[in-house]
């Protein structure tokens, strides 16, 4: 009995003294030179960064992929105090650390900002360094890489007179940009519009908005952060407010993204011209409805109005509207959707609940598909005894409501799936199969939203199918 015990107590201490040395082991600082750091990078790369507005925060995982201890003499910036870039090393903001640990088989993580500053120059433009580790007798790097940019920045700024912006330089607003009584703005070919958030674009009364790009330089209006996670996030900024009363307002190749709404339109008062004209336009991925018209008039012709959390049009109020070769396609995926794609209704509510009557004429949709991911994406509200003229003209149409009235379905046909080739990567072409193919007729819009011509069989929406684009 007393030799097992001598022997269990033997074995105790002899896993007791492998334990400490092990633990020593991997207390111990290894100073081999041969000793390398791994990094998550070996590029920390920033999108397109606006001088004097800071980036996102981007992070480095720094690893030791070694059995000990390594200790690094020096992290540090490689421009130090002259740098745009700052760093933060395990919470401690800094351009240079020392003797910085790391266990073996253990990382810490470093955080990366940049803001450039402003140049001469009106192309985008490489602002680049480095982050140095010093180990062991050995430096190692990690590039730092950001797309800079200058602009011209607007904050609650009231625009007065006839004013034009070019494309020399991107628009950064903050706040909001007001086109002030009586004034206007043109706004040229490849102009880009960004706006921070809780940003947008106003047009008061008797004041115009003229929006003038083409098929190769189209004019953005989006959310001022470019880095990848940005891309396609709702919500951004606000969206453009034409006034009740303003006028003559004319969007021609527009891409208006990622607001909270697009376009909101108000009452046109005293004019008998529509009070906007939107056409080759692309209006995507708003939280709430991308047009919001209330008792106002629209001429369209091939936009294209997608994947929104409310409507993507919704008409309050009643009013004039013509839209021909539209693509409706709504497949929000961000938040629970509870408006259909299309909302129209000859009436609006008062405070008290009441109902405020207001005549819907000549509302006609030509060659148009109404798509999404709602069993019924079309709710017309009517209100007895006052206007409701309405005219779907060879539509293709997602709806659960009959479509036999000669009067107001003319040549429609309801849930066919339309085939878009990508509706989450915003791609509403369609496809080969397309049940929308050779379904139109000729409406006086020769040629589609890429410029390709529809010949005498146009097919339906903003997008011609043709085999090879």
């Amino acid at each position: 009995m007393v030799t097992i015990r001598k022997h269990l107590l033997f074995l105790l201490l002899a896993g007791l003294i492998l334990i400490l040395f092990s633990c020593r082991k991997k207390d111990k600082i290894d100073t081999d030179p041969s000793l390398r750091l791994a990094f998550s990078a070996d590029t920390v790369f920033f999108d397109t960064v606006f001088s004097t507005i800071g980036s996102v925060t981007q992070r480095l995982i720094v690893y030791n992929d070694n059995d000990s201890k390594l200790s690094i003499a020096q992290i540090r910036l490689a421009g130090g105090e002259a740098s745009s870039y700052r760093i933060n090393i395990d919470g401690n903001p800094s351009l240079a650390v020392s003797n910085v640990e790391i266990p073996g088989h253990d990382s810490i993580f470093i955080f990366v900002r940049v803001t450039i500053d402003p140049t001469s120059q009106n192309t985008p433009f490489v602002v680049a360094d480095s982050i140095l580790f010093s180990v062991n007798g050995n430096l190692q790097d990690v590039n730092l890489v950001s797309w800079g940019q200058n602009a011209r920045f607007y904050k609650q700024a009231s625009l007065q007179g006839n004013i034009i912006w070019d494309s020399i330089l991107p628009f950064v607003i903050y706040g909001s940009v007001r086109i002030d009584t009586s004034s206007s703005l043109l706004i040229m070919p490849g102009s880009k519009l960004y706006f921070h958030k809780n940003s947008y674009l106003a047009v008061s009364y008797d004041a115009s908005l003229k929006v003038y790009g083409n098929l190769e330089h189209p004019v953005r209006f989006q959310g001022d952060r470019l880095d990848p996670f940005y891309r396609d996030l709702p919500g951004q900024w606000t969206g453009i407010l034409l006034e009740s009363g303003s006028k003559d307002h004319e969007i021609n190749y527009g891409i208006i993204k990622n607001g909270v709404f697009g376009i909101l339109i108000d009452e046109r008062r005293n004019h008998t011209d529509p009070m906007l004209k939107l056409d080759n336009t692309i209006i995507q991925n708003t939280t709430a409805d991308a047009i919001f018209a209330y008792a106002t008039s629209i001429t369209s012709t091939n936009c294209v109005v997608v994947n929104c959390g409310g409507a993507a049009l919704w008409v309050e109020n009643g009013g004039t509207y013509d839209f021909r070769q539209l693509t409706i396609g709504n497949y929000w995926g961000s938040s629970v959707r509870v408006s259909p794609s299309l909302y129209i209704r000859n009436h609006s509510f008062d405070t008290t609940g009441g109902q405020s009557p207001g005549p819907l004429t000549n509302t006609f949709f030509g060659n148009t598909i109404i798509y999404g991911s709602d069993a019924d994406e079309i709710l017309l509200d009517e209100m007895e005894g006052v206007p409701f003229e309405i005219v779907f003209d060879h539509c293709l149409l997602r709806t659960q409501s009959p479509i036999s009235d000669p009067q107001r379905y003319i040549s429609c046909f309801a849930n066919e799936d339309p085939l878009f080739v990508d509706p989450q990567l915003f791609d509403f072409r369609i496809d080969s199969l397309s049940p929308a193919i050779g379904k139109g007729i000729q409406m006086g819009v020769p040629f589609d939203i890429e410029g390709v011509e529809r010949g005498t069989t146009p097919d339906l929406g903003a997008y011609q199918w043709v085999p090879f684009r």
